[in-house]
């Protein structure tokens, strides 16, 4: 198995350099490839600010990445229920950090009055820390 970095998988999907992209495509089919969750979390933040992608296509674009044969997600259920999350409006990166806690016993907690009332509407778990 192969852990990629995020420049490998922007490489792989957008394929904005033509060399780099076939060497990714090349890495894709050889190895099985390891998807770290910093490198989703990255490749989110990447396909938005730098290639203008708008949620549902960043969206569809990771969950076709982690469907291909060859690619194994870490917490891919985690993974699975941030996507769906980050669908419906919420920041990707926050329905990442909840959805990876949900083995937590007593919860998440934040001061982000916005973050929990958003990840409310997916998981109960999540609680509001007064400042």
């Amino acid at each position: 198995m192969l852990a990629v970095d995020t420049n490998v998988v922007i490489r792989f999907l957008v394929d904005d350099d033509p060399a780099q992209h076939r060497r990714a495509v090349a890495l894709f089919r050889k190895h099985v490839v390891w998807l770290p969750k910093t490198v989703l979390l990255e490749c989110e933040w990447v396909l938005r600010s730098a290639f203008g992608f708008e949620r549902a296509e960043v969206a569809q674009a990771l969950r076709a990445l982690a469907a291909l044969p060859r690619v194994r997600c870490e917490d891919l259920a985690a993974v699975t229920a941030a996507l769906d999350a980050m669908a419906e409006g919420m920041d990707f990166a926050d329905a990442l950090h909840v959805a990876s806690s949900l083995g937590a016993d007593e919860g998440f907690a934040s001061f982000d009055v916005r973050l929990v009332r958003r990840a409310r509407k997916h998981w109960p778990v999540a609680t509001v820390l007064t400042p």
